[in-house]
Protein backbone atom coordinates (compact mmCIF):
# COMPACT_ATOMS: atom_id res chain seq x y z
CA UNK A 1 0.00 0.00 0.00
CA UNK A 2 2.62 2.39 1.16
CA UNK A 3 4.37 1.78 -2.44
CA UNK A 4 1.39 2.58 -4.48
CA UNK A 5 0.79 5.61 -2.94
CA UNK A 6 4.46 6.26 -2.92
CA UNK A 7 3.78 5.87 -6.83
CA UNK A 8 0.85 8.14 -7.46
CA UNK A 9 2.53 11.01 -5.87
CA UNK A 10 6.03 10.61 -7.56
CA UNK A 11 3.00 10.54 -10.92
CA UNK A 12 1.11 12.95 -9.41
CA UNK A 13 4.45 15.25 -9.22
CA UNK A 14 5.77 14.21 -12.60
CA UNK A 15 2.27 15.00 -14.34
CA UNK A 16 1.75 18.56 -12.84
CA UNK A 17 5.78 19.15 -12.81
CA UNK A 18 7.12 20.58 -9.73
CA UNK A 19 7.74 23.73 -10.75
CA UNK A 20 3.82 24.94 -10.99
CA UNK A 21 3.63 23.18 -6.98
CA UNK A 22 6.27 26.44 -6.64
CA UNK A 23 5.23 28.80 -8.75
CA UNK A 24 4.12 31.56 -7.21
CA UNK A 25 4.12 34.34 -9.70
CA UNK A 26 0.56 34.55 -10.68
CA UNK A 27 -1.01 35.77 -7.23
CA UNK A 28 -1.86 38.89 -8.97
CA UNK A 29 -4.51 37.04 -11.09
CA UNK A 30 -7.35 36.63 -8.59
CA UNK A 31 -7.60 39.96 -7.66
CA UNK A 32 -7.30 41.17 -11.16
CA UNK A 33 -10.00 38.76 -12.02
CA UNK A 34 -12.23 39.68 -8.53
CA UNK A 35 -11.80 43.75 -10.17
CA UNK A 36 -14.53 44.25 -12.29
CA UNK A 37 -17.09 43.37 -9.62
CA UNK A 38 -15.45 45.25 -7.19
CA UNK A 39 -15.88 48.48 -9.58
CA UNK A 40 -19.40 47.91 -9.95
CA UNK A 41 -19.73 48.16 -6.28
CA UNK A 42 -17.86 51.17 -5.32
CA UNK A 43 -14.02 49.20 -5.28
CA UNK A 44 -14.14 48.82 -1.54
CA UNK A 45 -10.58 47.41 0.01
CA UNK A 46 -11.38 44.83 2.37
CA UNK A 47 -9.24 45.85 5.92
CA UNK A 48 -8.40 41.98 7.56
CA UNK A 49 -7.56 43.16 11.36
CA UNK A 50 -8.35 40.97 14.14
CA UNK A 51 -11.62 40.80 13.52
CA UNK A 52 -10.91 39.77 10.23
CA UNK A 53 -14.06 40.47 7.41
CA UNK A 54 -16.14 41.73 10.42
CA UNK A 55 -13.78 44.92 11.20
CA UNK A 56 -16.14 47.86 11.33
CA UNK A 57 -13.86 49.30 8.54
CA UNK A 58 -15.65 46.60 6.42
CA UNK A 59 -19.11 46.99 7.23
CA UNK A 60 -21.38 48.49 4.75
CA UNK A 61 -24.40 50.95 6.07
CA UNK A 62 -27.63 50.20 4.15
CA UNK A 63 -30.48 52.52 3.65
CA UNK A 64 -32.69 51.77 6.42
CA UNK A 65 -36.18 49.85 6.10
CA UNK A 66 -39.34 51.61 7.46
CA UNK A 67 -42.55 49.99 7.99
CA UNK A 68 -46.09 51.91 9.01
CA UNK A 69 -49.47 50.56 8.59
CA UNK A 70 -49.54 48.66 5.23
CA UNK A 71 -46.46 49.68 3.68
CA UNK A 72 -42.80 49.07 3.82
CA UNK A 73 -40.77 52.34 2.46
CA UNK A 74 -37.16 51.32 1.59
CA UNK A 75 -34.48 52.70 -1.06
CA UNK A 76 -35.58 50.55 -3.94
CA UNK A 77 -33.25 47.60 -4.62
CA UNK A 78 -30.43 46.70 -2.41
CA UNK A 79 -28.11 45.62 -4.34
CA UNK A 80 -24.73 43.44 -2.42
CA UNK A 81 -21.82 41.74 -3.07
CA UNK A 82 -21.48 38.13 -2.22
CA UNK A 83 -19.30 38.39 0.72
CA UNK A 84 -19.91 41.65 1.86
CA UNK A 85 -20.56 42.18 5.00
CA UNK A 86 -23.55 44.54 6.08
CA UNK A 87 -25.92 46.30 8.34
CA UNK A 88 -29.41 47.94 8.17
CA UNK A 89 -31.75 49.05 10.50
CA UNK A 90 -35.38 47.56 9.80
CA UNK A 91 -38.27 50.69 11.97
CA UNK A 92 -41.46 50.43 12.55
CA UNK A 93 -43.50 53.98 13.41
CA UNK A 94 -46.28 51.63 15.60
CA UNK A 95 -48.95 52.25 13.47
CA UNK A 96 -50.11 48.70 13.11
CA UNK A 97 -48.76 45.85 15.04
CA UNK A 98 -46.55 44.70 12.25
CA UNK A 99 -44.43 41.35 11.12
CA UNK A 100 -41.97 41.17 8.16
CA UNK A 101 -41.16 38.03 6.83
CA UNK A 102 -37.79 37.38 4.76
CA UNK A 103 -36.91 33.29 4.61
CA UNK A 104 -35.35 33.51 1.17
CA UNK A 105 -32.83 36.42 2.03
CA UNK A 106 -32.00 34.96 5.80
CA UNK A 107 -31.43 31.92 4.64
CA UNK A 108 -28.94 33.08 2.17
CA UNK A 109 -27.20 35.32 4.64
CA UNK A 110 -24.92 34.94 7.77
CA UNK A 111 -26.11 36.83 10.36
CA UNK A 112 -24.09 38.00 13.19
CA UNK A 113 -26.16 39.81 15.20
CA UNK A 114 -29.37 41.44 15.50
CA UNK A 115 -30.01 44.30 17.95
CA UNK A 116 -33.49 45.24 19.81
CA UNK A 117 -33.13 47.74 22.12
CA UNK A 118 -29.61 48.00 22.47
CA UNK A 119 -29.48 43.79 23.35
CA UNK A 120 -27.56 41.99 20.81
CA UNK A 121 -28.84 38.32 19.52
CA UNK A 122 -26.60 36.32 17.84
CA UNK A 123 -29.40 34.17 15.97
CA UNK A 124 -28.17 30.27 14.21
CA UNK A 125 -31.12 31.67 11.96
CA UNK A 126 -34.02 33.89 11.24
CA UNK A 127 -37.34 33.90 9.30
CA UNK A 128 -39.38 36.55 10.18
CA UNK A 129 -39.58 39.88 12.67
CA UNK A 130 -42.61 41.21 14.35
CA UNK A 131 -43.17 44.85 15.46
CA UNK A 132 -46.01 45.03 18.33
CA UNK A 133 -45.14 48.57 18.75
CA UNK A 134 -42.70 51.35 17.32
CA UNK A 135 -39.08 50.27 17.28
CA UNK A 136 -35.88 49.33 15.70
CA UNK A 137 -33.98 46.20 14.71
CA UNK A 138 -30.81 45.90 13.71
CA UNK A 139 -29.07 43.53 11.43
CA UNK A 140 -25.61 43.10 10.51
CA UNK A 141 -24.62 40.05 8.38
CA UNK A 142 -22.63 38.85 5.45
CA UNK A 143 -24.29 38.22 2.17
CA UNK A 144 -23.35 34.63 1.04
CA UNK A 145 -25.55 33.06 -1.92
CA UNK A 146 -26.35 34.87 -5.12
CA UNK A 147 -29.72 35.47 -6.33
CA UNK A 148 -32.36 37.81 -5.88
CA UNK A 149 -34.52 37.47 -2.47
CA UNK A 150 -37.48 39.81 -0.81
CA UNK A 151 -38.35 40.85 2.84
CA UNK A 152 -42.18 41.72 2.76
CA UNK A 153 -44.71 42.59 5.17
CA UNK A 154 -46.23 39.28 6.19
CA UNK A 155 -48.66 37.94 4.27
CA UNK A 156 -48.68 40.96 1.71
CA UNK A 157 -47.46 40.89 -2.04
CA UNK A 158 -48.01 44.63 -3.25
CA UNK A 159 -44.40 45.89 -4.48
CA UNK A 160 -45.23 48.48 -1.73
CA UNK A 161 -44.73 46.38 1.06
CA UNK A 162 -41.43 44.52 0.13
CA UNK A 163 -37.97 45.26 -0.44
CA UNK A 164 -35.70 43.92 -3.01
CA UNK A 165 -32.33 42.57 -2.40
CA UNK A 166 -30.13 41.08 -4.81
CA UNK A 167 -26.61 39.21 -4.12
CA UNK A 168 -23.94 38.81 -6.99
Amino acid sequence: MKTLLMSVAAATLLATGVAAWADDDDDAAPAAAAAPAAQAFGARTLEIGAAGLMERSNRTDLDPVKLTAGAMQSAGEYKLLSGGYYRIVIASDGTAELAIEGPGLFRNVWINEVVINDLEVRPLGLDSIEFDDAGEVELSFVAITPGTYELRLRGASGDTQKAKFTIE
